[in-house]
Protein backbone atom coordinates (compact mmCIF):
# COMPACT_ATOMS: atom_id res chain seq x y z
CA UNK A 1 0.00 0.00 0.00
CA UNK A 2 0.97 3.43 -1.12
CA UNK A 3 2.17 5.73 2.31
CA UNK A 4 -0.46 8.67 1.56
CA UNK A 5 0.68 12.16 0.60
CA UNK A 6 2.53 14.53 2.98
CA UNK A 7 -0.15 17.02 4.58
CA UNK A 8 0.28 20.63 3.71
CA UNK A 9 1.99 22.73 6.00
CA UNK A 10 -0.26 25.02 8.21
CA UNK A 11 1.05 28.57 9.26
CA UNK A 12 -0.54 31.49 11.70
CA UNK A 13 -0.45 34.76 11.05
CA UNK A 14 -1.42 37.58 13.60
CA UNK A 15 -2.15 40.74 12.05
CA UNK A 16 -2.72 44.41 12.53
CA UNK A 17 -3.78 46.76 10.10
CA UNK A 18 -5.06 50.53 9.90
CA UNK A 19 -8.73 49.34 8.00
CA UNK A 20 -9.85 53.29 7.15
CA UNK A 21 -8.63 52.12 3.85
CA UNK A 22 -9.81 48.86 3.66
CA UNK A 23 -13.15 47.28 2.26
CA UNK A 24 -13.56 45.38 5.73
CA UNK A 25 -11.45 42.21 5.91
CA UNK A 26 -13.57 39.77 3.43
CA UNK A 27 -12.63 39.28 0.27
CA UNK A 28 -14.49 41.43 -2.10
CA UNK A 29 -15.06 40.83 -5.95
CA UNK A 30 -13.64 44.32 -6.86
CA UNK A 31 -10.99 43.73 -4.20
CA UNK A 32 -9.95 46.48 -1.90
CA UNK A 33 -10.08 44.24 1.44
CA UNK A 34 -7.70 43.37 4.09
CA UNK A 35 -7.96 39.55 2.45
CA UNK A 36 -7.63 40.78 -1.02
CA UNK A 37 -3.95 42.35 -0.35
CA UNK A 38 -3.10 39.52 2.23
CA UNK A 39 -3.85 36.46 -0.60
CA UNK A 40 -1.80 38.55 -2.91
CA UNK A 41 0.81 39.39 -1.23
CA UNK A 42 1.04 35.34 -0.48
CA UNK A 43 0.11 34.19 -4.13
CA UNK A 44 3.40 36.65 -5.18
CA UNK A 45 5.52 34.52 -2.42
CA UNK A 46 3.99 31.29 -3.10
CA UNK A 47 2.27 30.77 -5.95
CA UNK A 48 0.67 27.43 -4.63
CA UNK A 49 -1.19 29.63 -1.69
CA UNK A 50 -4.40 31.00 -3.13
CA UNK A 51 -5.97 31.62 -0.18
CA UNK A 52 -5.90 32.80 3.39
CA UNK A 53 -8.85 31.87 6.15
CA UNK A 54 -9.30 34.51 8.79
CA UNK A 55 -10.10 34.78 12.49
CA UNK A 56 -13.42 36.12 11.56
CA UNK A 57 -14.68 39.33 9.51
CA UNK A 58 -14.51 43.12 10.40
CA UNK A 59 -16.20 46.17 8.58
CA UNK A 60 -15.20 48.83 6.40
CA UNK A 61 -13.46 50.71 8.08
CA UNK A 62 -12.45 48.97 11.30
CA UNK A 63 -8.92 48.14 12.52
CA UNK A 64 -7.38 45.54 14.24
CA UNK A 65 -4.33 44.71 16.65
CA UNK A 66 -4.94 40.85 17.11
CA UNK A 67 -6.40 39.65 13.91
CA UNK A 68 -5.76 36.17 13.52
CA UNK A 69 -5.46 34.16 10.11
CA UNK A 70 -3.84 30.62 8.56
CA UNK A 71 -2.82 29.59 5.20
CA UNK A 72 -1.75 26.36 4.05
CA UNK A 73 1.49 25.62 1.71
CA UNK A 74 2.63 22.58 -0.08
CA UNK A 75 4.92 20.30 2.44
CA UNK A 76 8.30 20.42 0.01
CA UNK A 77 8.09 24.73 0.68
CA UNK A 78 11.13 24.97 3.13
CA UNK A 79 10.09 28.74 4.49
CA UNK A 80 9.54 29.46 8.08
CA UNK A 81 7.63 31.23 10.03
CA UNK A 82 10.19 34.32 10.04
CA UNK A 83 11.02 34.01 6.37
CA UNK A 84 7.17 34.26 5.47
CA UNK A 85 6.45 36.89 7.97
CA UNK A 86 9.60 38.87 6.33
CA UNK A 87 8.41 38.59 2.47
CA UNK A 88 4.77 39.29 3.24
CA UNK A 89 5.69 42.69 4.89
CA UNK A 90 7.89 43.53 2.32
CA UNK A 91 4.84 43.00 -0.54
CA UNK A 92 1.98 44.43 2.00
CA UNK A 93 0.95 48.01 1.71
CA UNK A 94 2.62 50.01 5.34
CA UNK A 95 -1.54 50.20 6.12
CA UNK A 96 -1.04 45.89 6.71
CA UNK A 97 1.34 44.01 8.73
CA UNK A 98 2.34 40.74 9.97
CA UNK A 99 3.14 40.78 13.62
CA UNK A 100 4.09 37.13 14.16
CA UNK A 101 3.83 33.66 12.01
CA UNK A 102 4.32 30.22 12.77
CA UNK A 103 3.93 26.49 12.29
CA UNK A 104 1.00 25.13 13.14
CA UNK A 105 -1.23 21.91 13.83
CA UNK A 106 -2.49 21.58 10.36
CA UNK A 107 -5.97 21.40 12.87
CA UNK A 108 -5.90 25.03 13.77
CA UNK A 109 -8.20 26.94 12.38
CA UNK A 110 -7.91 30.55 12.62
CA UNK A 111 -12.15 30.85 12.79
CA UNK A 112 -12.98 27.52 13.75
CA UNK A 113 -10.68 27.17 16.77
CA UNK A 114 -11.16 30.43 18.30
CA UNK A 115 -13.16 30.38 21.67
CA UNK A 116 -13.22 34.52 22.73
CA UNK A 117 -12.46 37.75 21.37
CA UNK A 118 -11.48 40.81 22.60
CA UNK A 119 -13.04 44.59 20.97
CA UNK A 120 -12.13 47.81 21.98
CA UNK A 121 -14.30 50.84 20.99
CA UNK A 122 -12.90 54.52 21.52
CA UNK A 123 -14.89 57.63 21.78
CA UNK A 124 -13.23 61.21 21.62
CA UNK A 125 -14.72 63.10 24.66
CA UNK A 126 -12.69 66.46 24.08
CA UNK A 127 -13.64 69.90 22.55
CA UNK A 128 -12.13 69.07 19.31
CA UNK A 129 -11.06 65.67 17.88
CA UNK A 130 -7.81 66.12 16.49
CA UNK A 131 -7.01 65.28 13.09
CA UNK A 132 -4.69 62.40 13.43
CA UNK A 133 -7.29 60.83 15.34
CA UNK A 134 -10.01 60.87 12.35
CA UNK A 135 -11.34 57.95 11.34
CA UNK A 136 -9.93 56.14 14.83
CA UNK A 137 -12.17 57.22 17.25
CA UNK A 138 -16.10 58.52 17.21
CA UNK A 139 -16.71 61.91 18.90
CA UNK A 140 -18.59 62.59 21.20
CA UNK A 141 -17.95 65.73 23.11
CA UNK A 142 -21.06 65.30 25.91
CA UNK A 143 -20.56 61.79 26.94
CA UNK A 144 -19.12 61.95 30.01
CA UNK A 145 -16.95 59.85 32.50
CA UNK A 146 -15.92 56.03 32.29
CA UNK A 147 -18.05 55.90 35.96
CA UNK A 148 -21.00 57.44 34.56
CA UNK A 149 -20.53 55.13 31.49
CA UNK A 150 -19.65 51.70 33.25
CA UNK A 151 -23.21 50.65 34.22
CA UNK A 152 -24.44 51.11 31.05
CA UNK A 153 -22.01 48.75 29.61
CA UNK A 154 -22.00 46.22 32.27
CA UNK A 155 -25.88 45.51 31.71
CA UNK A 156 -24.57 43.67 28.50
CA UNK A 157 -22.92 40.88 31.01
CA UNK A 158 -23.56 37.28 30.53
CA UNK A 159 -25.74 35.19 28.29
CA UNK A 160 -28.07 36.42 25.65
CA UNK A 161 -29.61 37.18 22.73
CA UNK A 162 -28.20 39.58 20.66
CA UNK A 163 -30.23 39.60 17.86
CA UNK A 164 -31.75 42.96 18.16
CA UNK A 165 -28.13 44.11 18.65
CA UNK A 166 -26.93 43.03 14.94
CA UNK A 167 -27.09 43.95 11.31
CA UNK A 168 -28.69 41.24 8.80
CA UNK A 169 -26.02 40.22 6.07
CA UNK A 170 -28.75 39.06 3.71
CA UNK A 171 -26.74 35.71 2.97
CA UNK A 172 -29.99 33.72 3.37
CA UNK A 173 -29.51 32.97 7.05
CA UNK A 174 -30.16 35.90 9.01
CA UNK A 175 -33.78 33.96 10.05
CA UNK A 176 -31.92 31.32 11.60
CA UNK A 177 -28.74 32.10 12.37
CA UNK A 178 -27.74 31.63 16.03
CA UNK A 179 -27.89 34.91 17.81
CA UNK A 180 -27.02 33.77 21.42
CA UNK A 181 -23.34 35.55 22.98
CA UNK A 182 -22.00 35.45 26.19
CA UNK A 183 -20.10 38.62 27.25
CA UNK A 184 -17.89 38.16 29.79
CA UNK A 185 -16.59 41.55 29.69
CA UNK A 186 -18.14 45.39 29.00
CA UNK A 187 -15.88 47.71 30.81
CA UNK A 188 -14.93 51.04 30.03
CA UNK A 189 -10.97 52.76 30.76
CA UNK A 190 -10.26 56.51 30.31
CA UNK A 191 -8.07 56.65 27.10
CA UNK A 192 -4.36 57.03 27.16
CA UNK A 193 -4.64 60.48 25.43
CA UNK A 194 -6.90 61.83 28.78
CA UNK A 195 -9.59 63.04 26.50
CA UNK A 196 -11.59 60.08 25.76
CA UNK A 197 -12.58 56.32 26.96
CA UNK A 198 -12.13 53.02 26.03
CA UNK A 199 -15.08 50.74 25.74
CA UNK A 200 -13.87 47.08 26.10
CA UNK A 201 -15.92 43.86 24.53
CA UNK A 202 -14.59 40.45 25.44
CA UNK A 203 -17.04 37.34 24.44
CA UNK A 204 -17.21 34.49 23.00
CA UNK A 205 -18.35 35.46 19.63
CA UNK A 206 -20.08 38.39 18.05
CA UNK A 207 -22.49 38.94 15.35
CA UNK A 208 -22.29 41.45 12.62
CA UNK A 209 -21.92 44.99 13.02
CA UNK A 210 -22.84 43.72 17.49
CA UNK A 211 -19.82 45.90 18.81
CA UNK A 212 -21.35 48.86 17.34
CA UNK A 213 -24.96 48.37 18.27
CA UNK A 214 -23.87 47.92 21.71
CA UNK A 215 -21.84 50.79 21.79
CA UNK A 216 -24.42 52.99 19.74
CA UNK A 217 -26.74 51.92 22.23
CA UNK A 218 -25.20 52.68 25.38
CA UNK A 219 -24.59 56.31 24.41
CA UNK A 220 -27.90 57.11 23.40
CA UNK A 221 -28.91 56.20 26.61
CA UNK A 222 -26.14 57.46 28.64
CA UNK A 223 -26.73 61.13 26.20
CA UNK A 224 -30.90 60.76 26.91
CA UNK A 225 -32.25 60.13 23.48
CA UNK A 226 -33.09 57.06 24.07
CA UNK A 227 -34.42 55.07 28.18
CA UNK A 228 -32.96 52.64 30.26
CA UNK A 229 -36.24 51.07 30.11
CA UNK A 230 -36.12 50.94 25.70
CA UNK A 231 -32.43 49.17 26.28
CA UNK A 232 -33.66 46.80 29.40
CA UNK A 233 -36.09 45.52 26.53
CA UNK A 234 -34.18 44.97 23.73
CA UNK A 235 -32.00 43.04 26.34
CA UNK A 236 -34.90 40.85 27.22
CA UNK A 237 -35.95 40.22 23.84
CA UNK A 238 -38.15 42.74 22.89
CA UNK A 239 -41.15 43.15 19.84
CA UNK A 240 -39.99 40.47 17.24
CA UNK A 241 -38.18 42.43 14.69
CA UNK A 242 -37.05 45.26 17.30
CA UNK A 243 -33.58 46.76 16.61
CA UNK A 244 -31.23 48.55 18.45
CA UNK A 245 -31.57 52.38 18.13
CA UNK A 246 -28.32 53.53 16.47
CA UNK A 247 -25.22 51.60 15.40
CA UNK A 248 -22.07 53.14 16.12
CA UNK A 249 -19.48 54.54 13.10
CA UNK A 250 -16.76 51.94 12.41
CA UNK A 251 -14.48 55.02 13.60
CA UNK A 252 -12.77 53.62 16.78
CA UNK A 253 -13.56 50.18 16.92
CA UNK A 254 -10.68 47.23 16.51
CA UNK A 255 -10.32 44.05 16.92
CA UNK A 256 -7.74 43.37 19.94
CA UNK A 257 -7.44 39.76 20.66
CA UNK A 258 -8.19 36.21 19.24
CA UNK A 259 -7.85 33.50 22.24
CA UNK A 260 -7.86 29.75 21.02
CA UNK A 261 -7.64 26.57 23.48
CA UNK A 262 -4.69 25.37 24.90
CA UNK A 263 -3.88 22.77 22.43
CA UNK A 264 -3.64 25.80 19.82
CA UNK A 265 -1.75 28.14 22.43
CA UNK A 266 1.82 26.62 22.59
CA UNK A 267 4.53 28.08 22.09
CA UNK A 268 5.67 27.87 17.82
CA UNK A 269 7.44 24.86 16.62
CA UNK A 270 11.29 25.11 16.36
CA UNK A 271 11.95 25.66 12.32
CA UNK A 272 13.25 22.56 10.48
CA UNK A 273 14.90 25.26 8.34
CA UNK A 274 15.74 29.07 7.37
CA UNK A 275 17.07 27.77 4.18
CA UNK A 276 14.44 29.55 0.74
CA UNK A 277 13.07 27.01 -1.02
Amino acid sequence: MEAPPPAPRRFRLDLAYDGRPFAGWQSQPGGGSVQDALEAALAATCPEVTSVQGSGRTDAGVSATGQVAHFDTPPNWRMEGTDWLRALNSKLPPTIRVMACHEVDPAFHARFSAVEKTYDYEIATGEVLPPLRHGLAWHQRALGTADELAPLLARYLGTRDFRAFSAKRHDGYDDERDTVRTLVEASVRPSDSGDGLVLRFRGNGFLYKMVRFLVGTAVYVRLGRNSLGEMEALLDGGAVGAKAPYCAPAAGLTLVKVCYPGDFAAPPREPRSTAPR
